[in-house]
């Protein structure tokens, strides 16, 4: 169904929690751009302040950004009460950090979420939240229905086959959830209690589920493994061997920020996306050992080498996008290759992104 987006959003007001991140930056950019008068609201703690002002674009200070938490009831009935949607974005996104830390990942993910929920529901002004999910829920989606000779279930099954011997499915929106993580735990809680609490009182919601968002200006985070291309870029750029954890065959759909800001802003205001949830991805599966290539592609001299796979990194799949096109009328448009390009040419034209500790590493190999 055709729609205007900005016909839909001129003049309209959005609360984007999670705004000073990554992702939700480049949201409230565009519906800036679109006319919207976006709220975001963000810890801005994830990061060093240089990384949020200097690579994020995001101002603290500024009247459209209010520095605080999605668990504080008070603030987020405040900011709802003013707004027409609402994009919940706000999260502990690292798998790493969640794992170290589940009390933490559960104050954000899950109760924040129930918190903002609960602000949207005694709402009388708010048309439709959009919720940030990550198809982290399929896990490694089940092997049996991946094998199966039914017919239905083999419709399932994907067409790269893993070096394990098995196939990577292509993850369908229907298919069963799976968490392997604290993480993806938490946002199959908050695709749930999304459903639960805003259909009981008919304010319309929709689901999006990013599949592996990369893109400038992504930057590693200590003691993370996700966000492999900016991992092996920058490393890459100070000389240092990638690392193939497990081998590198895990199987990823990668996904431009750009696209997955712009599918995220569709979702809010589709009209059939309305309590649809909705892969967000390309549909092309991708190796972690192919993202590797793709950047040796900029960095010939660099090597790999084979490293643990760690606690609650799925081998994966990639997306079904029949959803995505019918429901939103459009499809990603940065290719994997084009992306990475993008990425490195970005990062040597920024080489501060670069955190000191990861150069630290860099001189102790010297």
């Amino acid at each position: 169904m055709e729609y205007d987006l900005c016909k839909e959003l001129q003049g309209k007001s959005v609360l984007v929690t999670g705004g000073g991140g990554l992702i939700g930056s480049r949201i409230v950019g565009l519906l800036r751009g679109l006319g919207a008068r976006p709220v975001a609201v963000c810890m801005m703690d994830a990061y060093p302040g240089s990384v949020y002002q200097g690579l994020f674009g995001v101002d603290a200070g500024a009247r459209d950004i209010v520095v605080g938490d999605v668990a504080d009831e008070a603030l987020m009935r405040r900011l709802v009460r003013g707004c027409d949607f609402v994009i919940h974005a706000a999260a502990v996104a690292d798998v790493a950090a969640c794992t170290r830390d589940a009390r933490a990942a559960i104050r954000t993910n899950v109760t924040g979420t129930q918190v903002v929920l609960d602000a949207v529901a005694s709402s009388d002004r708010v048309q439709r939240l959009c919720f940030v999910s990550s198809a982290s829920v399929y896990g490694n989606g089940d092997p049996e229905d991946w094998a199966s000779p039914e017919p239905e279930k083999r419709a399932l099954r994907g067409a790269l086959e893993f070096v394990y011997g098995r196939t990577a499915p292509r993850f369908a929106e229907d298919w069963p959830l799976r968490p392997l993580s604290v993480y993806a735990n938490t946002k199959v809680f908050g695709e749930t209690q999304t459903a639960l609490t805003l259909g009981a009182v008919g304010v319309s919601f929709s689901v999006v589920r990013y599949f592996s968002v990369y893109g400038d200006p992504q930057v590693v985070k200590r003691g993370s493994h996700s966000w492999v291309v900016a991992w092996f870029a920058a490393r890459a750029a100070l000389g240092l061997p990638l690392h193939l954890n497990g081998g590198g065959a895990q199987i990823r759909d990668f996904v431009h920020v750009d696209d997955v800001a712009e599918a995220t802003v569709r979702a809010l205001v589709a009209p059939a996306a309305q309590d649809m949830v909705i892969n967000v991805g390309t549909g092309s599966p991708t190796s972690i050992g192919e993202v590797a290539e793709l950047v040796r592609g900029h960095y010939p001299e660099v090597s790999v080498v084979e490293t643990p796979m760690p606690p609650g990194d799925p081998l994966g799949g990639y997306a079904s996008t029949r959803r995505m096109r019918e429901v939103l009328g459009w499809a990603p448009g940065i290719s994997v290759s084009e992306g990475v390009a993008r990425y490195v040419a970005w990062l040597r034209a920024t080489p501060e992104a670069i955190p000191e500790w990861l150069r630290g590493e860099s001189a102790v190999r010297s």
